[in-house]
């Protein structure tokens, strides 16, 4: 299985006038993204979320390439189908507009991919996980990487690394699935007068999520929640529909906000299985689950 970053044909031109319309969104103040006190959640596709968040907007994972551009991830579930499964909802200038920085959890093609490396502007503040992230986005050209670490600030939010394990036990016992499934972070947003938003990240439920819960009692928890499966091994690398429920439990005052469905190849579960399944369990009424393009706001 290769997670690793696969070559795109993205013009270089597409990008500079990306990048130089993004700029004039952000001076104008032209942006999708809210300008009240308050938190926005923008479903983009798969993992990437655009989240506004004390009147800064931070774009989650960018993962920009056309559907099919890139081979389906090697000895996972339904290889044999391209990535991305589906388009943008939006142009690549709607969705950089207004963004003040990127966070990237970690560097796989689905949350990172070229076209996201070629038309992200070289100069956006890009928040990573470790100094090995860190040395991989440098090498691509962007020029202020920034390691996130407990209470790490940018435009009055506190930003807040978590952890995870991105597979189940056994997987990260094969030495070389270990090394593609790597560690992945997960992020809490914090900031005075705003509702703590915890993005979980690809991982699946651990000590750590549990942790996390308890230490920030957040009133938002977002979820990777695509039960990404791979071939040969039971469970999955992210959550599922389960753990929404099992987090709706933990969080019994927090709304939850599932992401990462039905655009990548090793998807195990889709948006319509997991809302049949939250109506099933009673808790519709706490579970957002956004469609590309969507705006959730709290």
């Amino acid at each position: 299985m290769h997670f690793a970053k696969i070559s795109s044909t993205l013009a270089l031109a597409v990008s500079v006038a990306f990048t130089s319309a993004c700029a004039l969104a952000q001076s104008n103040g032209d942006s999708s993204a809210a300008t009240a006190s308050h938190v926005q959640l923008q479903q983009i596709r798969n993992a990437t979320v655009k989240v506004t968040y004390a009147d800064t907007t931070f774009l989650i994972d960018p993962m920009l390439a056309k559907k099919g551009s890139y081979p389906g991830f090697e000895g996972t579930y339904r290889s044999e189908l391209r990535n991305p499964l589906v388009d943008l909802p939006l142009s690549t200038q709607d969705i950089l507009a207004g963004v003040d920085a990127i966070i990237v959890t970690h560097t796989h093609l689905d949350h990172w991919d070229d076209a996201a490396q070629k038309l992200l502007p070289k100069n956006f503040p890009l928040f990573v996980q470790n100094e090995s992230d860190a040395k991989i986005i440098r090498n691509q050209g962007f020029k202020d990487v920034r390691i996130l670490e407990d209470g790490t600030t940018f435009g009055g939010v506190t930003l807040s690394k978590t952890g995870g394990q991105h597979g189940t036990d056994k997987m990260y016992a094969n030495a070389n699935l270990a090394e593609s499934l790597g560690v992945a972070m997960g992020v809490v947003f914090q900031a005075p007068g705003e509702k703590t938003l915890y993005l979980v990240g690809d991982t699946i439920w651990r000590n750590e999520v549990d942790q996390a819960l308890t230490q920030y009692s957040p009133e938002i928890v977002m979820i990777n929640a695509g039960y990404a499966r791979v071939t040969g091994y039971e469970g999955a690398i992210i959550m599922g529909k389960e753990d929404v429920v099992r987090a709706s439990q933990a969080a019994p005052e927090a709304t939850i906000v599932a992401t990462h469905m039905d655009a990548i190849n090793h998807m195990g579960q889709s948006r319509k299985e997991l809302k049949a399944y939250v109506v099933e369990k009673g808790i519709q009424d706490k579970v957002a689950i956004p469609q590309d393009g969507a705006v959730v706001t709290f």
